[in-house]
């Protein structure tokens, strides 16, 4: 029923006769034959391949990157979940007698604390002659800026007392 029509047959065929001759330039044939002939592809064709290459390269060492970054993550978290895992049983079976690596720190960190504010007090106060020799060679040295030499007693006067407060300090020390 209606099958019939939707079929082609042979005699249907219609052929068309070309009554213009073709030509092409020997330069289009010759042109044409070299591509043939050639296994590489043409210039254009080989850059859009390494630009494609090239795209696809740097994706995938992207998704090498993040894999790694995320392992590298886990193990951190894994190496770290393992100590202190470590510190727990050592602090349970020393009976608090070992101290863990956090509570080291935090004591290591208040003695640099003490030690800074030890140093902040120590002042020239506590050595009256050098503040003031201190302070007569920086005067010296105000009054004179073009000819800085004639402060040499000044000079003179502010190494010997340094040099008696070393003297001090190396009898002091056991």
């Amino acid at each position: 029923m209606g099958a019939g029509q939707s079929r082609s047959s042979p005699s249907d065929e219609k052929i068309f006769h070309n009554e213009t001759p073709i030509s092409f330039s020997p330069d289009v044939v010759n042109t044409l034959a070299d591509r043939l002939d050639s296994s590489e592809p043409t210039q254009e064709r080989q850059s859009v391949l390494d630009a494609h290459i090239r795209s696809r390269i740097k994706d995938e060492l992207e998704v090498l990157k993040r894999n790694e970054e995320e392992i590298r993550q886990e193990i951190q978290v894994a190496l770290e979940k393992e100590n202190l895992d470590k510190e727990k049983q050592l602090a349970a079976s020393d009976d608090g007698n070992s101290a863990s690596s956090v509570t080291l720190l935090q004591d290591l960190e208040d003695i640099r604390t003490k030690i800074e504010k030890h140093e902040s007090k120590k002042q020239l106060s506590e050595h009256p002659e050098i503040d003031t020799t201190a302070k007569a060679l920086a005067e010296c040295y105000q009054r004179n800026k073009t000819t800085p030499l004639i402060c040499w007693s000044e000079v003179n006067k502010f190494k010997a007392a340094v040099a008696q407060l070393e003297r001090q300090h190396l009898q002091t020390i056991p």
